[in-house]
């Protein structure tokens, strides 16, 4: 015969759940909302009681000890005081879901977030909560396994991103998924370091640094995420063995991608897009996103106030990158479409649509690289080639960048001569000869019209 312990109610409704899968003693509190001691009923709960909350406020900190389900209904708020962190778990395959959590503290230092999952709570699920107004949503500390899906997680608006925390944090939690969440203002929407086999997917950014920051984390999978209105939309650095597939960044503002010692990996179906936006998203440099870790040695200069620039500036920026697959892309409206620099090396690329980016290549460098493989090269929509055999390959290569351009790149004060008959000479002497062009980059198999174009879920096809 399975044993049944009493409960004492402490003043709750309680009902006992049979045949839960946890063990036979499970329990279903329900809990009042004028109870004014919902961390004596967490702390008296048994593993696999689930907490039902009514509707109402509650008041943390709270702490989380037992393994239970905290679930609440639409008019449920945990609110912590501005103290630390509203929900801390402790206890491994815990839930916490529906509720609406608010008010943490506003020490970066003690990591405070609208809940903080510890070390030894592997398996944690949060879902379906409206996580607003904390230092941090979300912050994975070493959680294994953990489950982070169906949030809405609003951070902190402030106009440097430095002085606040980021949507979901992920530090050395191997296993860790954040999928299907809205996460809007802070400093970045997911940022993972020092950890692996992440799957972050199916998320929506916007108003933040970056929507996902990649630092030291390997074996990933970012996919089918759709980032807006963000300084950089994906930054991957010190990486390796990444599948960054099927996302969308849509009119962020310096970088659509950034790839920084990313190695080994596959960047495939992914669309940049930019155009037009309102100066006033230039106008301090308290919100500038930096590549961290990569050189700063160029200025853009200020657009006119009240006036409109293009933007991403780049729609992808590749640093000292090296052996990975990057095809079947669509770059788009950027300034420049590729950055491409210090010492990247066998990388696969292939298959990518660049379409009216002002500079389809910056290529900062001296060798000669072929992006074409196995006769596909990438579609230009600048190229003036035609297809006479009808194979949709180009019969001749197409050539990105010349010897102005690298004039342009070092002496940008150079620009104001583009279009003297000097330079046009120049330029049509190197197309008829060759011979005297830089090293650089070349497609000799440039594709005569664009790949499909992907959409990530919940994009908005243009």
């Amino acid at each position: 015969m399975r044993r049944r312990r009493q409960i004492k109610t402490w003043g709750l409704a309680v009902f006992i759940t049979a045949g839960l899968p946890w063990h036979a003693l499970a329990a279903t509190l329900q809990v009042a909302a004028d109870t004014n001691d919902l961390q004596g009923v967490l702390d008296r709960a048994a593993d696999g009681d689930e907490i039902a909350l009514a509707d109402g406020t509650y008041h943390g900190p709270l702490r989380v000890t037992h393994s239970i389900v905290l679930t609440g209904s639409p008019g449920t708020t945990i609110t912590g005081g501005g103290q630390g962190s509203v929900i801390t778990v402790t206890a491994p395959g815990t839930v916490i879901r529906g509720l609406t959590i608010r008010g943490s503290g506003r020490s970066l230092e003690q990591m405070d977030s609208g809940v903080f999952v510890e070390q030894a709570s592997h398996d944690t699920l949060i879902e379906n909560n409206h996580i607003d107004g904390n230092l941090f949503g979300v912050y994975l500390h070493g959680s294994t396994n953990a489950l982070v899906r169906h949030n809405s997680i609003i951070g902190l608006r402030a106009t440097h991103p430095g002085g606040v925390g980021n949507g979901v944090s992920v530090w050395n939690a191997a296993g860790a998924k954040v999928i299907d969440n809205d996460i809007r203002y802070g400093r970045d929407g997911v940022f993972a370091i020092t950890s692996r086999n992440n799957i972050f997917s199916r998320n929506r950014f916007s108003d933040l640094r970056f929507a996902v920051h990649y630092m030291y984390a390997n074996d990933g999978e970012i996919t089918g995420n759709v980032s807006t209105r963000n300084i950089i939309g994906y930054a991957m650095m010190f990486s390796k063995n990444l599948v960054v597939k099927d996302n969308v960044s849509d009119h962020d503002r310096d970088r659509g991608m950034l790839f920084n010692a990313t190695n080994g990996s596959q960047i495939s179906g992914n669309s940049v897009i930019g155009g037009l936006q309102p100066a006033e998203r230039w106008a301090t440099a308290d919100n500038r996103g930096a590549d961290e870790g990569v050189p700063q040695a160029e200025t853009r200069a200020a657009a006119p106030a009240g006036g409109l620039r293009p933007g991403p500036e780049k729609c992808v920026f590749v640093y000292n990158t090296n052996n990975n697959r990057i095809t079947d892309n669509w770059f788009e409206g950027c300034e420049i479409g590729v950055h491409f620099t210090a010492g990247s090396e066998g990388n696969d690329i292939r298959g990518n649509a660049f379409v009216n980016n002002a500079s389809q290549i910056k290529y900062v460098g001296t060798r000669h690289l072929d992006w074409s493989k196995n006769g596909r090269g990438n579609y230009w929509s600048d190229n003036p080639g035609f297809d006479l055999n009808g194979d949709g390959v180009a019969d001749t290569a197409y050539r990105p960048n010349d010897l102005i351009d690298r004039v342009l790149w070092t002496a940008p004060a150079a620009k104001v001569l583009i279009n003297s008959p000097a330079v046009q000479v120049i330029r049509w002497a190197q197309a008829q000869f060759p011979a005297i062009l830089p090293g650089g980059v070349v497609d000799s198999h440039p594709l005569m019209s664009p790949p499909a174009r992907r959409t990530a879920a919940g994009s908005t096809p243009r």
